[in-house]
């Protein structure tokens, strides 16, 4: 080893090792933060929709991270063909609502790496969870099995607020707290103060 790679603690004779197994989404999501909208409402009319060309772009830089996934495998996963048939079907007739809230997906349940299996991938990338040094693998409501990377997962349920297995609708909404009952003040009407 040359004093330069002792000093920088790299190694130029080892192979690089491999690049992320996923495309970069901030452009989706900073294209989607800007159409739709973010949690904390960038958007200042609360009564102006998205445009379709805002909405149709947003859809189409989804379509273009699922195709780049999957031409990386080898192009057979019948999953990924589902969802890019979808987004592009959603891009000829843009929705006006997106899916679900940063909310929901930011309580679906995490898998820890613990729990996770040698042989359980992911369906949408087909990447071991294991092989990642911190998979951030959640699961659907739908079914204990539907289980994804939180980055492969995260552009479809933005746009789609359905599982792209079993294509059941999510529930976004959650049931609000239960009213309490606060004792019945007295009838003060006819007393000025």
């Amino acid at each position: 080893m040359s004093g330069y790679e002792v000093e920088h603690g790299v190694n130029f004779s080892e192979p690089p090792k491999k690049s992320t197994r996923r495309p970069d989404l901030s452009t989706f999501h900073a294209t989607f933060n800007e159409t739709f909208g973010d949690e904390a409402s960038t958007i200042n009319n609360a009564n102006s929709i998205p445009t379709p060309e805002n909405v149709t772009a947003t859809i189409r830089l989804a379509a273009d991270t699922y195709e780049t996934i999957d031409m990386d495998h080898g192009g057979d996963n019948q999953l990924l063909r589902f969802m890019i048939e979808r987004l592009d079907g959603l891009a000829m007739e843009p929705p006006t609502k997106r899916g679900v809230s940063d909310t929901f997906l930011s309580e679906l349940e995490r898998i820890p790496k613990s729990k996770l299996k040698k042989d359980e991938s992911c369906p949408i990338c087909s990447e071991a969870f294991l092989d990642d040094e911190y998979p951030l693998v959640v699961v659907l409501p739908c079914d204990p099995k539907h289980k994804f990377d939180l980055e492969c997962i995260q552009p479809w349920l933005k746009l789609n607020a359905t599982c792209p297995l079993d294509r059941k609708e999510l529930d976004a909404k959650k049931e609000p707290p239960p009213k309490v009952v606060e004792e019945e003040e007295e009838d003060y009407d006819e007393y000025y103060a």
